[in-house]
This record gives C-alpha cells, structure tokens and sequence, in this order.
C-alpha cells in the first residue's frame, strides 16, 4: 500500500496519476515549504547575465499592455535599463546551477526521470505576467518568494485560435473555473492543454516543474539517423519478381507493397529501435550547462573509498536504462554506455537519483574503471564530505 505525500496534499501517487495526472488540475498548500528562499529575484537577475543561461526577457508595453516583446539570451545589463511597468524574467534548467533545487526532482520520484524537462524560474514585478496560454506538457507551479494568482480555464489543443501577430503563443481569452492566489511552498499542478493565467501580486519567483514527452517527428528522426549509420542498409534492395509487365510510368501496388515491407523489416529489428529512442530520451536538453570534469583516475578513486564520498547523477546530464529478461542496458546523455556487471546495481541506483557513497563495495578494478571514465565524462559528479565542501 502507498504512502500518502504531502506534496500531493495527502493522496497517493497512485491517486494523482488516476484522477489527475493529465486529467485535471491539483492546488496544495504548502505542499514544498522547502523551496521558500532558496532565490531571491536579486539572484535571479544575477543568473539572467551569466554566460550559458537560457534565459528570456518578456515585456508589455506601457501604453498598449496587449502588445508584447521577447528578449532572448544572452542578456545584457543594459537590457535591464528603462524597463515597463510589466514585464517577467525566465530561466530555464535552473535546477542545473543549485542542488539545493535539483533535489526537489525527489517529490516527483512517482513519475519518471526520462519524463522530466526542466525547472524553469519565472520572476516578475506586481502584474508582470506571460499572458493567457497553454502548454503541450505537464508541469508543477511551485510558489517560491512573493505571490501570484493563477486562473485556469478550458481545455485547448493544437487548433485551438490564438492572438495573431504577438512573440508569443497567447490565448484570446480564457474561460476561468478556478482563481486562486499562491503563497511560497504551495503548489498548482497543471495538465497538458489547460488554459492557465499567472499575474504577480508583488515581486515573486514562481518555479515550473516541467514533465514533456518525447514527440514521432523527433524519434523518427533518430530512427533514420540510426539506420543511416548502417553500411549494410546503404546498398540497394533486391528487386521484386518480375512476371508482368507494368506501364512505364507505374509503381503497381505490390511494388509499393514490397518497399514498405522493407522498411516494415528494420522497424521490426528492436535493438535499432529501442537505441534510437533511448538515444533521444537520453538526450541532455542543455548540453552547454554540463560542466567540464576535472580528470580522475582510478588511482585518486581508490584513495578516496570509504572517505566520506559520495556519487550523484551530474544534475545536466541523463542517466537511463531499460531491464528485461535480468538484463540491463544504459544510455547516458544521447549514447549506449558499456559498463561491467558489477557496477550495474550502483549505476541503477544513481540513475533512480540516489546518492550512492564511495565505499569499500567499490574496491573493484573494473568498477573504479568504469566510474572514472563516467566522472571523466560529467555523467557523474563526485561529492566530498560534508566537512569539506
């Protein structure tokens, strides 16, 4: 039987992902006290002007609120200068620069790491919004400094009209069933295709917790890249029996009948599929944001064992696997990883998110081999003892 979880406000997992998971909105009151103060705006704006930030700078006009502007990064201190009454800061992964907030992904330890997309910080002034849209994803509004009224209202989808001639993808109006003021540490979860309207009630920091699903276009894109790697499938096909004759300029049916069998064929072939979606499912949205290691070797890791270590998942990197018939395979930001048997129950375990210590299970010469070429890599990150950092 499940535990209930504060952060869904006393149900189970079970119960959200059967009554609400992208089905219908869910409001807790302090569901995530913890992130109340983690940033302030002023350090919000101190990350906008950092080299590799992912940022967008959004305004409304003073005169004319309902005409909009989008400022992309890199931003400038001068693109902070002689701002509107209105306007919203947002950043994207920033869960990739504090590890204070990239542990929080924890709370949602019920749904999938390969489903989550970032933690986006949106800052805004008292009015400052994004205007009235939807998403084509799930996400988590998490309160973290100030406040701000959310107003949700119907379903759309992609034929839904939208504002013509703006930056943004903007709802004409919003049919609002629900209006509601967040305070820091509640929590709004948000399904797929509801409309939804944030406005600052005074300065405020609203963290999104984005879950996306992979897209056909993408993964039939990486299902042509894997075949096109294959020498073999270069070479032209074998041509049909020939028995009749067809008019010159014809593709009979059975002619297309046999193209499309070929193709049928090596989707059939599993192992190039199943690479090709959990290459792209692997994949780090903000590979820029992936730090470069420090080289280690085995050596430094075997001074380390049992010194109070331990090892986490690289907070831009992806670490993923899939387990059937007692075998596991990984993927790790985009690429099929080898990695020896004895290291797979630990490697499984940072994967899931856990912290796993650098201990005496590690004196193993293809272990150590192993997590250096990972923390070689930025897959992995080495964490001293507390008495160190």
């Amino acid at each position: 039987m499940s535990h209930s979880l504060d952060v869904l406000g006393g149900i189970t997992a079970e119960q959200f992902l059967a009554e609400y998971w992208q089905q219908k909105p869910l409001l807790v009151r302090n569901a995530m006290p913890e992130i109340a103060g983690l940033l302030e705006p002023s350090d919000v704006m101190e990350l906008a002007l950092e080299e590799n930030i992912t940022a967008r700078l959004i305004k409304q006009k003073d005169r004319d609120p309902n005409q909009w502007s989008v400022k992309s990064s890199p931003l400038l201190k001068a693109d902070f200068q002689k701002m509107p009454k209105l306007w919203t800061l947002l950043i994207q992964a920033v869960d990739h620069y504090s590890f204070d907030l990239s542990g929080l992904w924890k709370k949602f330890s019920f749904i999938p790491q390969w489903r989550r997309d970032d933690i986006m910080v949106s800052y805004a002034p008292q009015g400052g919004s994004v205007g009235k849209h939807f998403d084509f994803y799930d996400v988590f509004l998490v309160q973290g400094y100030g406040h701000r009224r959310w107003q949700l209202g119907q379903m759309c989808d992609a034929e839904t009209e939208m504002v013509p001639g703006q930056p943004l993808k903007l709802l004409p109006e919003i049919e609002v069933n629900f209006d509601e003021v967040l305070a820091p540490g509640d929590l709004l979860y948000v399904p797929p295709g509801l409309a939804h309207y944030g406005v600052a009630e005074d300065d405020c920091l609203t963290f999104s917790f984005g879950f996306r699903m992979p897209n056909v276009s993408d993964m039939m894109d990486r299902v042509g890249d894997k075949f096109a790697e294959n020498e073999v499938l270069r070479n032209p096909l074998v041509d049909i029996v020939r028995d009749q004759i067809s008019a010159a300029g014809e593709v009979t049916p059975l002619e297309l009948e046999y193209l499309k069998d070929k193709i049928m064929e090596q989707l059939h072939n599993s192992n190039v599929l199943e690479d090709a979606i959990m290459s792209l499912m692997s994949e780090p949205k903000y590979e820029e944001n992936i730090p470069e290691a420090e080289e280690i070797g085995t050596g430094d890791l075997e001074e380390a064992l049992d010194q109070g270590y331990s090892i986490l998942l690289e907070p831009a990197s992806r670490l993923l696997y899939t387990e059937e018939d007692s075998e596991v395979l990984f993927w790790a930001n985009g690429e099929g990883i080898c990695i020896s048997e004895a290291f797979t129950e630990k490697l499984k375990q940072l994967a899931n998110g856990e912290s796993v210590a650098l201990d005496l299970d590690f004196a193993d010469e293809d272990m150590l081999e192993d997590l250096a070429d990972l923390l070689n890599e930025s897959i992995l990150m080495l964490v001293p003892p507390a008495d160190e950092i």
